[in-house]
Formats: C-alpha cells, sequence, structure tokens
C-alpha cells in the first residue's frame, strides 16, 4: 500500500506541477504574447525549475500546444453544458452559439486561440484542434437540425460556420455589441437551416 501511495502521490505531484506551468504560460502569454514570453520567465513565475517545465513539454511551442488545446476543449465543454441534447435542435443550436460567444469572452482566449495559435502551431495543427472540440459541438447541432443528405456536406457548412463564429469572437473580443453578433449567428444559421428544410420537403424540428 505505500508504494502505491508513493506512486499516486507523484502522478499528483507531476499534475500539479504540469498544472502550474500551463497556468503561468497562459498569463504571460496573455499578457505579453507568445513571441516576447521565454521559458526562464515561464518556469519562473510558476515557481518550478526549468528542467521541470521541460520534463513536461519539449519546448514552448509544445507548452502552447497544450494550452490551446487544453483552452478548446474547455470552451467546448461550455457548449455542451449549455446546450442539452433534449432541446429541440434549433434551440440547441441558437444556446451553443451563445454560449460559444461567452466562453470566448474569457481573458485572452480570442487572442491564445483565434489570433496567435495559426501562426504559432500552424492551420493543420489548429484546425485539428477545433475539429475535435468547438466545431464539433457546431457539426452535431447541425446534424440534428438539418439531416444530413448527399445534396449537402455539413463538414462544408460546419467549416464556413465556424469561421464566422470566430470572426464573431475576434470582433467582440476587440469592442463589438455582444447581442449584435449573437444575433447575427443566430439569423444566419436560421437562414441555412430553412433553405436546408425547405429544398428537401422537411419541416424545421
Amino acid at each position: 500500500m505505500q508504494v502505491i501511495k508513493g506512486r499516486r502521490s507523484n502522478v499528483d505531484r507531476s499534475a500539479t506541477t504540469r498544472g502550474r506551468v500551463l497556468e503561468a504560460a497562459k498569463t504571460l502569454f496573455i499578457a505579453k504574447g507568445y513571441a516576447a514570453t521565454g521559458t526562464p520567465e515561464i518556469a519562473t513565475q510558476a515557481g518550478v525549475t526549468r528542467g521541470a517545465l521541460y520534463h513536461h513539454f519539449e519546448d514552448k511551442r509544445a507548452l502552447y500546444l497544450a494550452l490551446v488545446e487544453a483552452e478548446s476543449a474547455a470552451v467546448a465543454a461550455e457548449i455542451e453544458d449549455a446546450a442539452s441534447p433534449a432541446d429541440a435542435p434549433m434551440h440547441m443550436l441558437h444556446t451553443g452559439a451563445s454560449a460559444y460567444l461567452r466562453a470566448m469572452q474569457k481573458e485572452g482566449r480570442t487572442r491564445l486561440i483565434l489570433i496567435e495559435a495559426p501562426a504559432v502551431l500552424g492551420f493543420e495543427t489548429v484546425d485539428a484542434i477545433d475539429a475535435k472540440h468547438g466545431r464539433r459541438t457546431l457539426l452535431n447541432g447541425l446534424e440534428a437540425a438539418m439531416r444530413p443528405s448527399p445534396e449537402i456536406s455539413l463538414v462544408a457548412v460546419a467549416n464556413i460556420l465556424s469561421a464566422a463564429f470566430d470572426r464573431a469572437a475576434i470582433a467582440i473580443a476587440a469592442g463589438g455589441n455582444f447581442s449584435d453578433y449573437d444575433m447575427a449567428l443566430k439569423q444566419l444559421m436560421d437562414g441555412l437551416v430553412a433553405e436546408r428544410l425547405t429544398l428537401t420537403g422537411h419541416r424545421p424540428a
């Protein structure tokens, strides 16, 4: 039992150290940006040695990747918490849209995920992260509301709408009115869904 306890304690300490490094990096990346932040400064902010930092993260890019992945997962979780699958499909899409915009209002998220991440990590990496998290929730909502068919690629629709969502989040972060962008996105989705259902002879759920 003592051996098991010791192993668990080591795992807990490792997780705590990793969390402290991520939190310190997040604070500095938000305040200064990726290029102006160095790993020695992150280690100092986290209260760990550089060796401990590099034990968890190969380099600064790997640390940024882990941070973007964690923040993107948190955004998706907030969307899923707000939009219940038990709701009518269009209500779920509307609720999810508002939840995304609110989630992206958290300090620094827009800069971390939407502005700096593509330059630091590359489009393909960022796109893959989005596909696993935020865009996945949007695609799930569209599939429920629009009923997949050979005539239209819902993946393409989700990709286009996702770009609109990201642009809205950036505009709000720059001082744009939340309600204006929230309403515009909902009207855009309403129009796409209504057009799709008209073409297939279905009625909105």
